[in-house]
């Protein structure tokens, strides 16, 4: 798959590898780190294989993609991963082991990750980050993502209602489009004033 391998002052951004499970683990057994995330944590290292071939294996298989291991430049060693979907509504999303938080080292990664989906042609991405999860909504307009809409959905697989803000970045000049798929499928859209 087309993933290319992004630098940037501390980071490399490559493709998480058969090699990288131990890191994957670490990343994904941690309750805190994943309690925003769709998924619960894995409990030992089938399970982030499972995963690993679920998201990302299947991902490189594509003719493109952008599902990126987050490492240090000084190892090398994923410390979170980031990605967009390729296909509507051009999901961005990412997660980051927590003894790595409050450096910007996701926002970083993510302004790497926007230069190149913009570059290779998708006209936007979206991002929806849980209310109660201020945090990622900062990286988020970091990364020149501006606020659109709220929406209220029962989260799976988690099965609890969540209030998601919807963040949406268009690469194209003068595009004031907005993706309105959650906003039409919940029974409770609304903007809130930020």
């Amino acid at each position: 798959m087309n993933t290319p391998a992004l630098k940037t002052e501390r980071l490399i951004l490559r493709k998480f590898t058969e090699g990288d499970m131990e890191a994957l683990f670490l990343i994904l057994k941690d309750k805190t780190v994943n309690e925003f995330l769709p998924w619960y944590p894995v409990k030992n290292m089938e399970e982030t294989q499972e995963f690993y071939e679920e998201r990302y294996a299947a991902a490189y298989a594509q003719p493109q993609g952008y599902a990126y291991a987050i490492c240090l430049k000084e190892d090398n060693f994923p410390i979170g991963y980031i990605g967009v979907h390729t296909e509507e509504p051009y999901d961005f999303g990412y997660g980051l082991r927590k003894e790595f938080w409050h450096r910007g080292i996701v926002t970083e990664a993510a302004k790497a990750v926007v230069e190149q989906v913009k570059g290779d042609g998708l006209p936007y991405i979206t991002a929806t980050h849980d209310r109660n999860n201020p945090r990622s909504g900062k990286v988020m307009q970091n990364a020149g993502m501006t606020y659109r809409y709220s929406y209220e959905e029962q989260w799976q697989p988690k099965n609890f209602p969540v209030i998601f803000r919807m963040y949406q970045l268009n690469f194209r000049e003068n595009d004031s489009f907005v993706y309105q798929k959650y906003w039409n499928e919940s029974a409770k859209p609304f903007v809130e004033q930020l």
